[in-house]
């Protein structure tokens, strides 16, 4: 059974071999529904941890390559309650730990009290919720922590210092330090000073931390690798996918 301790261990195991971890997100059931655990078992290859977007009509923090991908699994019937079906029966999933992504308004019509228990039965380790504040985050972040699965915090390079301390310390797996305003897919050079903001919340955090928005290239990987214990690869990965393109392949291209 995969837990919120198994998230820092597939980091500490990355760490331990030298390089940042990759944390690949897919968008479920995208490109194709019927090949959702084939392709998770693909990316599980070549991941050190998977975050599974749930499709959402209004993904306000992504990009128009997660949102493409959004709109086609949703077309496809893809539900929150799918997703946890699917990878309660597959056979075979992948060793590294299962993140969710998903909007708040699912989660809500799955029901907070009975979706703990229903994700930790499937697999998943925790959950990425974009639109919770932290300040509304206790009951969910408490029936999580009861079923062993972590909530995972979001900073950004405008977060107040005494916000980010706040956000960092009862983070569980590890801290999603975005690298930039706006929303996903866009391509970021990493300028000093992002460096600089990624040390300050290495600083304020007790778990390990993670970038994401905008990774697209090794060149990235290794300017981000000294102030990071992982990287977070999303629309990069979802063109790969959508270009029927082979996903490991490219991840394993990331890997220092």
């Amino acid at each position: 059974m995969n837990t919120s301790k198994d998230i820092g261990a597939a980091i500490a195991a990355a760490t331990a071999a030298k390089r940042p971890a990759i944390v690949a997100f897919m968008t479920a059931g995208f490109p194709k529904r019927a090949d959702f655990i084939a392709t998770l078992n693909r990316i599980g290859s070549a991941a050190d941890v998977i975050e599974i977007g749930v499709p959402f009509t209004d993904p306000m923090a992504d990009g128009m390559t997660i949102q493409r991908a959004s709109e086609a699994a949703l077309h496809e019937g893809v539900t929150l309650t799918w997703i946890l079906s699917e990878l309660t029966a597959a056979p075979v999933k992948p060793a590294a730990p299962l993140l969710l992504m998903s909007y708040l308004n699912p989660l809500l019509r799955f029901g907070f009290e009975r979706l703990p228990a229903a994700a930790r039965a499937a697999g998943v380790s925790g959950f990425i919720v974009p639109d919770l504040p932290r300040e509304e985050a206790a009951e969910f972040d408490a029936a999580l922590k009861a079923e062993g699965l972590a909530l995972v915090q979001m900073v950004t390079p405008v977060t107040p210092r005494d916000r980010l301390e706040a956000l960092c310390r009862p983070a569980g797996g590890f801290v999603y330090a975005v690298t930039m305003t706006g929303t996903t897919g866009k391509v970021v050079d990493v300028p000093d000073e992002v460096l600089t903001y990624l040390d300050a919340v290495r600083a304020a955090s007790g778990a390990p931390v993670c970038a994401g928005f905008g990774i697209r290239n090794r060149a990235q990987v290794e300017r981000l690798a000294p102030h990071v214990d992982g990287v977070i690869v999303g629309s990069a990965l979802v063109e790969v996918l959508e270009r029927g393109e082979d996903p490991a392949a490219f991840l394993r291209g990331l890997h220092l």
